[in-house]
């Protein structure tokens, strides 16, 4: 199953009734706003006990299309990586 935004907010609202989903809405907004303007500036995003987000340039390339076989230039990009804490690692990988 994916993470869906939408049953994301659901968790937190069912977590926090206290709260309005509109609030809670607009702050998940700003949070992943946060995530994606810290990656576009090439910093790192750190959740501690949980992971890293960072980001890597991939260099320019000549690459190929696997349906035609044609040599296609692939231009210069920033890919995002997760690098997950010990922690987490352990909690997804032991039989609990």
């Amino acid at each position: 199953m994916a993470v869906v935004k939408s049953n994301l907010l659901k968790q937190i609202a069912d977590q926090y009734p206290n709260y309005l989903k509109k609030d809670l809405n607009k702050f998940l907004e700003i949070l992943l706003k946060e995530i994606m303007n810290s990656l576009k500036k090439g910093e790192r995003v750190e959740f501690r006990d949980w992971g890293i987000f960072y980001t890597n340039i991939q260099k320019e390339r000549i690459s190929r299309n696997p349906k035609t076989g044609e040599k296609v230039k692939t231009p210069k990009k920033k890919t995002i990586h997760l690098k997950m804490s010990k922690k987490m690692f352990n909690k997804i990988n032991t039989n609990e």
